[in-house]
């Protein structure tokens, strides 16, 4: 993801004609039960369900379901360890608790120098993103929250990590180091380079210390795949192709209990079609044979002078890491934003793939590296094969994928970032496609806020509980339950 005035921008033309569902059901569901996919009772939404925070309907929802919002930041919250709570609330995971409970670690994708929130020491006194940690019944009443690291900024998506972490991803190149971002604010007051992964606990604060061994680019999201030991990582790169990354840690985390920071960053490639243009539409069963290229360089720092104008670009930096991969023929994707392990299969999505294929690398100031409506790729890490297994015909089938989950029964959640009415949908094993919620917020104005995007999907431990949040200046979180099956999610 990008900041809102980015993404409110028109992008390319349209995507393929059709709903095309590549190679019929996900290798990675098929042993799956799929009796909820077979045959669910697709409930429409109903516009009367509400909010019980405060009676106001804030979603639509299907029938029989419930919801409540918390952490509106429209008015000021303040959390238990005296953190002024910011906005754009992002990605996030969910983790068991005591009894019921669950522990969220939620993403705040604040940009720009300015002052760290919260009362922990910061990565960057400069810098304002960074996580906050709550502790919440399933259906959405706060039992208490802290910040859980700070100092760190464009905190976008990240991934649960099996051994009881969560790893927050930096969508920025931005320091000290390098010149202006697109905001065309002066990155001189902040003290260290951004571009980073960071390790956070289910409990307690984060030490801070980046994983820079896990790439400084533009990070936007990571699968953990406990079978091979890899990190797979997203890059949501706006003006330029995006890459698909891995990262291997020397020791293993599962025993070691939190990754270390001397392992070896790849990115992916096709074999025998170096540089292919993956953000073009795919035909139907589009399977690729993959290799992976070293990155040797994975964490640049550049030449500057403290006070001064950093003689590094932005963009100079944003491509400095995915150039040492597609030197050696890695695969042109189309922003690539969130991912999730399930099964044996990594997911991730391409927010503008699908159209016509790209002429030129970029930069792509305005319009963004990709002409459509987007895709959902699996990547099959034992074969190392990749797989497109959707691509939209349009605006009103999926506009812009973006965050992405699975239930326990198999079916992807996505969420949707676009300039109209965002939803949340269901991409069922069989490839069919269904709403499971549409954004009906209003500001306390009465001005409508449909635009404002879903992230952060995550599922209770239990299955009980969709989390998910809204990313806007007034950010929120939504707590969602009812009959899941029923619905075929």
């Amino acid at each position: 993801m990008s900041d809102l005035d980015r993404r409110s921008v028109l992008r390319g033309a349209a995507a393929a004609a059709g709903g095309v569902v590549l190679g019929g059901p996900f290798l990675g569901f098929v042993n799956r039960d799929t009796a909820a996919a077979n045959g669910p009772q697709r409930a429409p939404l109903v516009d009367t369900v509400a909010d019980l925070r405060d009676g106001k309907v804030r979603l639509h929802v299907p029938a029989g379901f419930q919801y409540r919002s918390f952490h509106d930041t429209e008015a000021p919250v303040v959390l238990d360890d005296g953190t002024a709570l910011p906005g754009r609330h992002d990605g996030m995971g969910a983790f068991r608790d005591r009894g019921d409970d669950v522990v969220l670690i939620r993403n705040h994708e604040v940009n720009n120098p300015g002052p760290a929130f919260g009362p922990r020491e910061p990565y960057d006194p400069q810098a304002r993103g960074g996580t906050t940690t709550v502790h919440v019944s399933r259906t959405g009443e706060v039992r208490r929250a802290y910040t859980s690291i700070n100092g760190t900024m464009m905190n976008c998506s990240g991934g649960r990590m099996p051994w009881g972490s969560w790893v927050t991803c930096e969508e920025t190149v931005n320091g000290p180091d390098v010149g202006p971002d697109f905001t065309n604010a002066s990155n001189v007051p902040l003290t260290q380079p951004h571009g980073y992964v960071f390790e956070v606990p289910v409990h307690g604060e984060a030490s801070g210390e980046p994983i820079t061994a896990a790439g400084r680019f533009t990070h936007e999201a990571v699968a953990y795949d406990p079978h091979s030991g890899y990190l797979y990582l997203t890059e949501d790169s706006f003006e330029f192709p995006s890459g698909f990354y891995r990262y291997k840690p020397r020791r293993d985390p599962m025993r070691l209990g939190h990754l270390d920071n001397r392992g070896r960053l790849q990115m992916l490639a096709v074999r025998k079609r170096p540089n292919i243009h993956l953000e073009g539409m795919q035909r139907r069963g589009a399977t690729y044979d993959v290799k992976w290229v070293d990155i040797d360089d994975p964490a640049p720092r550049f030449p500057y002078t403290p006070g001064e104008t950093a003689p590094t670009t932005n963009d100079d930096a944003t491509v400095y890491v995915p150039k040492q991969g597609w030197a050696q023929g890695a695969a042109y994707f189309s922003r690539l934003e969130g991912a999730v392990y399930d099964d044996g299969v990594v997911y991730f999505t391409s927010t503008q793939g699908g159209g016509e294929p790209e002429t030129e690398i970029g930069p792509h100031a305005t319009d963004g590296y990709g002409n459509g409506y987007g895709q959902v790729w699996a990547y099959y890490p034992k074969h190392q094969v990749l797989r497109a297994i959707y691509q939209s015909p349009g605006p009103d089938t999926l506009d812009f994928p973006d965050n992405v989950t699975t239930s326990p029964r198999g079916t992807l959640v996505v969420c949707e970032d676009h300039t109209d009415d965002n939803y949340l949908r269901g991409l069922t094993p069989h490839g069919e496609l269904f709403d499971i919620a549409v954004n009906r917020l209003t500001s306390s104005t009465g001005t409508p806020r449909f635009d404002d995007e879903f992230a952060g999907s995550t599922f209770s431990p239990d299955g009980h509980t969709l989390f998910v949040n809204i990313q806007a200046s007034a950010g929120m979180t939504f707590a969602i339950w009812g009959d899941w099956r029923r619905i075929g999610v």
